[in-house]
């Protein structure tokens, strides 16, 4: 990571109201605030807006289609993620994957992309658009995204998840958190909504 990027960071580790996950496996997870909707493009090329997913837990990434880095390793671990998560997936939980790279993920690229990582797209969109409306759904997230001089992407990880009435409840920074805490949480959301 670049030292310009980690400066980038930590100020919006300093400025952004989300939260990491810290709450006990007992306890509710905390609601930081509405999340901030978007309509983007999907790999299908449809219009998808993140209230189209009202009533379903949410999870949502950003990631680049051409990354052979740390995007492919987030990617699988949410397709890990989706496997386990059986019947609900789909019908009750639902991931998004949103381009950092709208100038190079087409819908086709974000389709393919899709493609090689198994992703079940009953239940997983990934989207693009334009680029200053990607932009503004970054910042909204809190996430910072800056183009290197090779073309790669630096960016943020940070999956966000979402309740069934449209409120941010956590923040998950980085690629490696737990999954079974992660798809526990999920499913918590669940239990809360019904």
């Amino acid at each position: 990571m670049s030292g310009r990027l980690a400066s980038l960071l930590l100020a919006a580790l300093l400025s952004c109201p989300a939260q990491s996950h810290d709450a006990p496996h007992n306890q509710r997870l905390p609601v930081i605030r509405t999340a901030p909707d978007f309509t983007l493009t999907s790999q299908d090329g449809n219009r998808v807006s993140l209230h189209d997913f009202r009533g379903k837990a949410v999870a949502v990434t950003f990631i680049f289609a051409s990354c052979t880095d740390t995007c492919p390793l987030l990617t699988d671990n949410m397709a890990r993620v989706q496997d386990k998560l059986g019947s609900v997936f789909g019908s009750k939980v639902a991931f998004v994957s949103i381009t950092v790279d709208p100038e190079r993920d087409t819908p086709e690229a974000l389709k393919q992309y899709a493609q090689n990582f198994g992703a079940n797209l009953k239940g997983w969109a990934f989207l693009t658009g334009d680029p200053v409306v990607i932009r503004e759904v970054e910042r909204k997230y809190g996430v910072f995204a800056k183009k290197t001089a090779s073309g790669d992407i630096d960016h943020t990880f940070l999956t966000s998840l979402i309740d069934p009435k449209g409120n941010l409840r956590v923040q998950y920074l980085g690629v490696r958190f737990d999954l079974e805490e992660f798809r526990g949480d999920l499913l918590k959301l669940l239990d809360e909504a019904e």
